[in-house]
C-alpha cells in the first residue's frame, strides 16, 4: 500500500499498526504535506467479526469531542470495499509501551498527562460521551512525550445511547477487564461517568507505580480484587496521590469522587493549564458554542431528514428544524430578532451562548408556543441554526415553520435539512445514513 494516492488526496507511508479488521497508515495530504494518519477499515471483515456497530459509533461520536487533547478525525471516505478514517498523526507511541519500557513516570509528567486526560474525558462527559474503554493502550502521546491524545471511541457512548428507556444506567459491559469498574464486572447497570473516573484511577495508580493495581494470574481472584478495591501501593507512592487514588478507586460508585472534585484537588491543580485558557470567545453579544463538523457531518446533514439535534444538544428537543448558513452569528441573531418583531414575539438571550428564545403572547390549542433558536460555530464561514420546539401545539409549530419562518429566513440560508435528500426525488430517509454511506447495513 505504500505510495498509494487515495482519492488523489493522500498518498499513504509506512505501515504503523495492524487491527483486527483494518491497518493504521502513516500518510501524507498531497497539496498541504500535512502528515496524517489513515486507518483503512475493511467494510467485509467488519461484518464478518460482527463490529458494525462499533465502526459506526466511532464516526459519529468522533465529531462531538474536537479538544486538543483528543485525536482528531480529519475526514471519512470510502470505496465499496474499504473506509478510510484520516486521522491527526500523533508521534510519540501509546503509553503503555512508554511504562511497560520505561516504568513508572516523574511525578510532574505524570501530573502533567493526568491533568490532560482528565481534561479530555471531563469534555467528552459534557458533551453526553461516555469513552467507557479507558486505558494506557488507547493514550497516545507526541514526538515530545509530555503531550497526549485520547484515542479509539469505538465502545463510546452516543448522548442517549445504550441505555434502558426507563432509567440513565448503561447495561453493555466493556473495556479492558484490568480497567473495569467494579460495578461493570457484577454486571449491574452503570453510571459511564463513574466508571470512567474508575478507569483513570487505575492509570494514575499506574503512571505513578508502573503497573496497574489490579493484577493477578488467576483471572476469578482478579475479579475479586476488582469488586472490593482490594490493591496495595508501592512504599514510595506519594502521600497526596494515594488520597487521589483512594476516592477514585472507592468500589461503590456512589462514593467514587467526581471530575469536579478530582479538577479541585490541590495535587491536580499544581501547575494545570487549561487548552483553552482562561478567557471565552466573546461576540458583541453573547459568546459562541463551537461545534466543529467535517465533511462527512454535512454529507449527513445535507443528504438525509436525519434529527441532527444529539450532535448539539444532550437534552431532547421535539420537532427542531435546522438549516445551514454561512451568514455571520450577528447577522443571524439580527434576523431572528426581526422575525420574532414580526410575529409579536417577546425576546430572551440566553447567557453564554447563541441560543434565543422567543415567546408568543397568543395562546394556542396547547399553552403558548415557545420556540428556541441556536446557532452553532462550524467554522469561520459556516454556522448551523436549529429551531426547536419547547412548547405549545406541534401542530401550530408546523404551520408557523412553514408559513412564516422559513420565509423570513430565506435569504439567509444555504439548505435546510433534509432539502438537498428530498429534493432529489429519493423522498425521506430512512434507516441510518451512517449505514447507506459506508454499507455497513444487513
Amino acid at each position: 500500500m505504500e505510495g498509494k494516492v487515495l482519492f488523489g488526496k493522500y498518498e499513504l507511508g509506512k505501515l504503523l499498526g495492524k487491527g483486527n479488521f483494518g491497518k493504521v497508515y502513516k500518510s501524507r495530504h498531497i497539496s498541504t504535506g500535512e502528515t496524517v494518519a489513515i486507518k483503512t477499515i475493511s467494510k467485509d471483515e467488519v461484518k464478518k467479526q460482527g463490529m458494525s456497530e462499533q465502526v459506526k459509533r466511532e464516526i459519529s461520536v468522533m465529531p462531538l469531542v474536537k479538544h486538543p487533547y483528543i485525536v482528531d478525525l480529519k475526514e471519512v471516505m470510502a470505496t465499496k470495499t474499504t473506509i478510510y478514517l484520516v486521522m491527526e498523526y500523533v508521534g510519540g507511541g501509546d503509553l503503555y509501551t512508554k511504562v511497560l519500557h520505561g516504568g513508572k513516570l516523574e511525578e510532574n509528567l505524570a501530573r502533567k498527562l493526568f491533568q490532560q486526560l482528565i481534561t479530555a474525558v471531563e469534555f467528552c462527559h459534557s458533551r453526553g460521551v461516555c469513552h467507557r474503554d479507558l486505558k494506557l493502550e488507547n493514550i497516545l502521546l507526541d514526538s515530545s512525550g509530555e503531550n497526549l491524545k485520547l484515542a479509539d471511541f469505538g465502545l463510546a457512548t452516543l448522548p442517549g445511547g445504550d441505555r434502558d428507556k426507563s432509567d440513565t444506567l448503561l447495561y453493555t459491559p466493556c473495556g479492558a477487564f484490568a480497567y473495569m469498574a467494579p460495578e461493570i464486572v457484577k454486571g449491574e447497570g452503570y453510571d459511564g461517568k463513574k466508571s470512567d473516573i474508575w478507569s483513570c484511577g487505575v492509570i494514575l495508580f499506574a503512571l505513578i507505580a508502573g503497573y496497574p493495581p489490579f493484577q493477578d494470574e488467576n483471572r476469578m481472584r482478579m475479579m475479586w480484587k476488582i469488586r472490593v478495591g482490594k490493591y496495595e501501593f508501592p512504599s514510595d507512592f506519594p502521600k497526596d496521590i494515594k488520597g487521589l487514588v483512594h476516592k477514585m478507586l472507592m468500589p461503590k460508585p456512589s462514593e467514587r469522587i467526581t471530575m469536579f472534585e478530582i479538577i479541585s484537588t490541590t495535587w491536580f491543580t499544581k501547575g494545570y493549564h487549561h487548552p483553552y485558557g482562561s478567557s471565552q470567545l466573546e461576540g458583541s453579544r453573547c459568546s459562541i458554542s463551537s461545534v466543529s463538523f467535517n465533511a462527512f457531518d454535512f454529507i449527513q446533514l445535507m443528504a438525509s431528514g436525519l434529527d441532527l439535534s444529539s450532535l448539539f444538544e444532550t437534552k431532547k428537543r421535539r420537532l427542531g428544524t435546522t438549516f445551514v448558513t454561512n451568514c455571520s452569528t450577528m447577522s443571524l441573531v439580527n434576523k431572528v430578532e426581526d422575525l420574532a418583531k414580526g410575529l409579536n414575539y417577546n425576546v430572551c438571550k440566553e447567557k453564554g451562548v447563541v441560543r434565543i428564545v422567543l415567546r408568543g403572547e397568543e395562546v394556542g390549542r396547547k399553552g403558548k408556543m415557545v420556540i428556541s433558536v441556536r446557532v452553532f460555530d462550524v467554522s469561520p464561514e459556516i454556522k448551523v441554526v436549529e429551531f426547536s420546539r419547547w412548547s405549545g401545539d406541534c401542530v401550530e409549530y408546523v404551520r408557523l415553520m412553514e408559513e412564516e419562518v422559513r420565509p423570513a429566513m430565506e435569504d439567509v440560508v444555504w439548505k435546510w435539512q433534509g432539502d438537498w435528500y428530498n429534493n432529489n426525488g429519493k423522498g425521506s430517509s430512512g434507516g441510518s445514513v451512517t449505514k447507506r454511506c459506508f454499507g455497513l447495513s444487513d
